[in-house]
Formats: C-alpha cells, sequence, structure tokens
C-alpha cells in the first residue's frame, strides 16, 4: 500500500511540474518574440537614419558642386567643346540640373526626384553689379566673372519603416507642385563666377 501512495505522489508531482514547464516554455516564446521585435526595429531603425543622413550629405554636396560648375562656366569660359561662340558654352539652368542629376547616377538616390533651381542673382558679392561688364539681368550680364549664382538642390527623402509620418513638401519647379516625403531636405549654395 505504501509503494501505492508514492506512485501516486510521484505521478501528482511529477504532473504539476510538467504543467510549470509548459506554461513557462509559452511565456518564455512571447517574451522572446517582444524582444527580437524589437532589436529588429531598433537596427532597421538605425539603418533608415543612416540613410537619412547619407542622403542629407549627398544634397549639400550636390548644391556645392552644381554652384562650383556653374562658376566656372561664366560669360569668359572658354572650353574645349563651344561651338563657333563663346555663349554656347555657358551654363544654363538645364545643364547644371542633368550635371546635378548625373551625380547621384548608381549611389542610391533617385536623380528623377532632384530638383535643381540655379539662379544667377544678378548682383557682385557685396550686393552691386561692380563685376565685369556688370551684372544687370536685364542686359543678359548675369552670369559675367564676379558676379553671384545660387544652386538650391531640394530632395523628398522616404523612410523604409512604414509608419513614419508624412509631409507635404512644396518643391520649387512649379508654385503647384507638391511631393509628399518623410523629410524635405533642401540645400543651397552661392559663389561667385569665376569665368
Amino acid at each position: 500500500m505504501m509503494t501505492r501512495e508514492r506512485n501516486l505522489r510521484h505521478l501528482d508531482m511529477s504532473d504539476g511540474k510538467h504543467r510549470g514547464r509548459g506554461s513557462e516554455q509559452g511565456s518564455v516564446l512571447i517574451e522572446f518574440g517582444l524582444v527580437v521585435l524589437l532589436l529588429l526595429l531598433l537596427m532597421f531603425g538605425i539603418i533608415d537614419f543612416a540613410r537619412a543622413l547619407y542622403a542629407y550629405h549627398f544634397v549639400a554636396n550636390a548644391a556645392r558642386e552644381g554652384t562650383r560648375y556653374s562658376i566656372v562656366r561664366g560669360s569668359s569660359f572658354q572650353g574645349t567643346s563651344c561651338g563657333s561662340s563663346a555663349a554656347e558654352c555657358d551654363a544654363t539652368s538645364s545643364d547644371v540640373q542633368s550635371y546635378v542629376q548625373g551625380l547621384a547616377t548608381g549611389i542610391g538616390i533617385s536623380a528623377s526626384s532632384l530638383v535643381v533651381n540655379t539662379t544667377w542673382l544678378g548682383t557682385g558679392p557685396s550686393g552691386s553689379d561692380e563685376a565685369n561688364g556688370g551684372c544687370d539681368m536685364s542686359n543678359g550680364n548675369s552670369n559675367n566673372p564676379g558676379c553671384l549664382v545660387q544652386v538650391q538642390v531640394q530632395y523628398p527623402f522616404n523612410f523604409i519603416l512604414p509608419f513614419m509620418p508624412t509631409r507635404t513638401c512644396p518643391l520649387q519647379i512649379t508654385s503647384s507642385q507638391t511631393i509628399s516625403a518623410n523629410i524635405c531636405m533642401s540645400s543651397t549654395s552661392q559663389m561667385v563666377i569665376s569665368q
């Protein structure tokens, strides 16, 4: 009779231990799932913000490079690929846009989403039109050496993570065009035309 009681007690105890382990295993699985989810969210968040920093660095550099392209292609530029007159070598807004969009080829930035606005300000560095031949825009002299040129590059950036807030980016192609993006990146550079 003693052995039978011992066996029953042993069965009761092992049954209780088994039920306890099973419920613990289920909670461990849920905890593991939550921790992995948070870890993946953190990891992809870091990657996404690194992409945003990379894109912003590109936009700032593209504005500087577009301005540099403009300042060496002023009214007195004599390039090897110029046509019959020096005016054919002058940088135009579409030339600067094509150059800047060419910089974005193959690096993960959408070249078609880049908006490039080039403005010849019609003044010199001190605000007057004292440059060679003047900087008067009405006479078409705004790209003379000594005049200022300004290039603004805009880029609508979207995160990969789906729950980031979006806003409307007013891109300056036309006054009515807008694009929805997570971050509206913009950089402006201004330099004096050298040739």
